[in-house]
């Protein structure tokens, strides 16, 4: 970052000089400016311009990290007190040999700018010298140093001088070489009261010195590829760099004029104290100073990052595009082990394994932050345990043709870090999977987040991406095949999702597969099944018993079966629904909420799939009665009258009345037209033309963006055109709170 300033400040010195080339006070009030969150008075800025011309650095790169640990060692153990004090605790630097040999070179090449600065502070303190002319010589003695390598240089001048008298006052009663040298240079190694003045005085100024040093070496080892002149507010904010540089040197001046100042006048200093509004005043100065520049790297890296992001971004989309062998480079880049060497652990055997394990094979790619609910877990982990079982051979072992990893996403990561309660949640998330799951959500890294939302519209939702075994994208999201056919579906392409769909007709099997033997066994072309729903217990028992009534005096055989509520924010209502209609016998009931919830996702799923295929079109026979059924539980109650697999007709809450006028209206029908012709016709010509029929009404979560909202929707009952609107729910299933975005038809 270095060349950024160089080249700022060559732009900025084009044309300008000092006033009649006089160097100004810097104490005197003037109105202030506001450079990129410091303010600078009129005279810093003309002193600014002064400094920029004594900056003339060569090629040389000194390393200055090393020299700066070195030089915050010394002034950390340079205290009062070499036996009790926190400081003298502190570890020895590193005795890496590599380390020092480096270290002897930077010395080498510095050493005589570090003694010639420690000579000119300590002369021109004594001689009375302006601190801003001392100031000024060092930047003049320095001037072929970059501005981290001037600051450094000087502190550690200031280390030479500071360590020097704090190591005679600690060891004069000890060694006496040092006590002898300590008189020799006027040391108050006696008068504890002025040194208790001198290291309390001088604390604070020299924290807030080495932390500003700290912040311009770290700004400077910043890559010049990202911080760069064409973001202006960053290029201001650094241009600051020289200035904070100027006061943090000036307030080594003042502390070395301090120091020399006592040891100069020797035992005249003894009973005095020192000035401490000099050090108070520069402390505060190089704190606001300090504070800026932290915002400054604070700024810098998030830029960075963001820099970063981007490029990894681009090169993750142009992997995906690139023709691959296998499967490695493309899981390698979506979950990034850096030095974890095994990202993975084996859900059957709680083991770390690396990537390897998926060589080659299809990956089903389950992808969801923390909130992914229970009852969906529980569904997947059965379909893939009896998928398990069923491919199992004779030697024992299952012979999976693809295997699942669950990608847990936290954004932002740091919340991760933050958070325990996110940690557990993960752990317990993770325990019963009997999959594969990324070791841990910070081995996904920001970028590849970004990327799961533009390619793949991961919106936190879970969804479920394949890979097949070179790598390529077989489909964005499989998780409403899995839960149509389960892992019939395999290898979940667009291609075998057609297939299905040709084997498909709307009848009750479709609907209820897979969910409820129970059910599954009533379908036989003797018996006549309700499916029903809605939220109104008080409706359900009048719908139920009236249904009996009609099916006893009828003398047909009539199973009914509670299907809840699409909505699982009323999870708790429509549970304690279920165990009443269990509990008052009327009618079957599922014990299980997951149950209920798989009803109504593998029916969304159904809609969603037609949806993408292109198939939402007012002919076909399925997609009417999954946009029947999903609209009408909008409505309350609704019902789903099949005879054996064919269903007779799906209903809105009217169906109650049809139900309670039996004795006096349909009733005689029965016996010519049958029991479903009979309350079908009744329904239909009487019940809708009274009761009107209601408007459809669809929900689409906002996370069903990705190609699964369709641009248009014509009405299942008149065909027109519906309109499309955009809501708000705010949910609350228990303790989870989610806030869902719908757009309504």
């Amino acid at each position: 970052m270095e060349s950024l300033i160089k080249s700022q400040h060559a732009q900025q010195l084009a044309g300008h000089s000092s006033r009649d080339g006089k160097t100004p006070r810097t104490t005197e009030m003037v109105p202030a400016t506001s450079t990129g969150g410091l303010t600078m008075s009129s005279d810093e800025s003309m002193m600014l311009k002064l400094i920029q011309q004594t900056h003339s650095p060569d090629a040389r790169e000194v390393q200055v990290r090393g020299l700066l640990s070195l030089v915050e060692d010394i002034l950390d153990r340079a205290t009062l007190d070499s036996d009790d004090s926190n400081a003298s605790m502190l570890p020895l630097p590193t005795e890496d040999k590599l380390m020092q040999s480096s270290m002897m070179s930077v010395l080498d090449s510095v050493s005589y700018a570090i003694d010639r600065v420690a000579c000119e502070i300590a002369y021109k303190s004594l001689t009375g010298s302006d601190a801003h002319e001392i100031t000024m010589s060092v930047f003049e003695h320095l001037s072929s140093f970059h501005w981290h390598g001037k600051l450094v240089l000087t502190l550690a001048a200031f280390a030479l001088n500071y360590g020097e008298f704090w190591l005679l006052v600690q060891f004069h009663s000890k060694n006496q070489l040092a006590k002898s040298l300590a008189m020799l240079k006027l040391v108050p190694v006696q008068n504890r009261v002025t040194l208790e003045s001198v290291s309390h005085g001088l604390n604070d100024l020299i924290r807030e010195m080495k932390s500003v040093t700290a912040c311009v070496v770290e700004l400077s080892e910043l890559p010049d590829r990202y911080i760069t002149l064409e973001d202006p507010h960053l290029s201001r904010i650094i241009s600051t760099i020289p200035i904070a540089v100027y006061w943090t040197i000036r307030s080594i001046v003042a502390c070395i004029s301090q120091i020399n100042m006592i040891t100069a006048m020797g035992h005249e200093m003894m009973n005095t104290q020192m000035d401490s509004w000099e050090t108070s005043m520069l402390a505060n100065k190089l704190k606001n100073i300090h504070d800026h520049l932290a915002e400054t790297l604070r700024l810098c890296y998030r830029h960075i990052e963001k820099q970063r992001s981007s490029e990894s971004l681009k090169m993750l989309h142009s992997l995906f595009d690139t023709t691959h062998i296998d499967n490695m480079k493309i899981l390698t880049a979506l979950v990034h082990p850096k030095n974890h060497t095994t990202p993975l652990q084996d859900g059957s055997t709680k083991r770390k394994v690396h990537l390897d394990v998926l060589r080659r094979k299809t990956v089903l790619l389950l992808i969801s932050d923390l909130n992914i609910l229970e009852d969906e877990l529980s569904i997947f982990e059965q379909i893939y345990t009896e998928s398990r079982r069923n491919l199992q051979g004779i030697d024992g072992k299952s012979h999976m043709p693809y295997e699942v990893v669950w990608v847990p996403i936290v954004d932002p990561i740091e919340d991760y870090e933050r958070y325990p309660s996110l940690q557990n949640k993960f752990e317990a998330l993770r325990e019963p999977m009997p999959w594969y799951t990324v070791d841990s959500p910070k081995l996904i890294e920001r970028h590849v987040v970004e990327f799961m939302r533009e390619r793949w519209h991961f919106m936190n939702k879970p969804i479920l991406v394949v890979l097949d075994p070179q790598g390529n994208e077989a489909s964005l999201n499989a998780l409403h095949m899995i839960w149509i056919w389960g892992t019939e579906a395999f290898p979940f392409t667009r291609a075998r999702e057609e297939e299905l769909w040709r084997r498909e007709t709307l009848t009750l099997n479709l609907i209820v597969d897979g969910i409820d033997s129970v059910i599954f066994n009533w379908i036989n072309p003797e018996n006549y099944i309700f499916l029903y729903g809605g939220d109104d217990l008080d409706w359900i028992r009048r719908f139920t018993m009236a249904a009996k009534a009609t099916a006893k005096d009828s003398n047909v055989k009539l199973e009914m079966a509670y299907v809840g509520k699409r909505n699982h924010s009323h999870r708790e209502h429509i549970r304690r629904i279920s165990e009443a209609v269990r509990a008052e016998n009327l009618s079957h009931s599922w014990a299980e909420p997951a149950l209920m919830w798989f009803f109504w996702a593998r029916l969304e799923s159904m809609l969603y799939s037609k949806i993408q295929l292109g198939k939402a079109d007012d002919h076909d026979e399925v997609m009417q009665g999954i946009k029947k059924i999903l609209s009408y539980d909008k409505l309350g109650g609704w019902a789903l009258l099949s005879k054996g697999p064919e269903i007779v007709m799906i209903t809105h809450g009217a169906i109650e009345r049809t139900l309670t006028v039996y004795d006096r209206t349909w009733k005689t029908h029965v016996p010519t037209k049958g029991y479903t012709k009979a309350m079908y016709d009744h329904h239909h010509d009487e019940i809708l033309r009274e009761t009107g029929k209601p408007c459809s009404h669809f929900d689409f979560h906002i996370t069903a963006r990705s190609g699964r909202i369709p641009e248009k929707m014509n009405c299942f009952d008149c065909h027109r055109p519906m309109e499309k609107y955009m809501s708000f729910a705010c949910c609350h299933d228990d303790k989870l709170f989610d806030q869902d975005e719908n757009y309504n038809f």
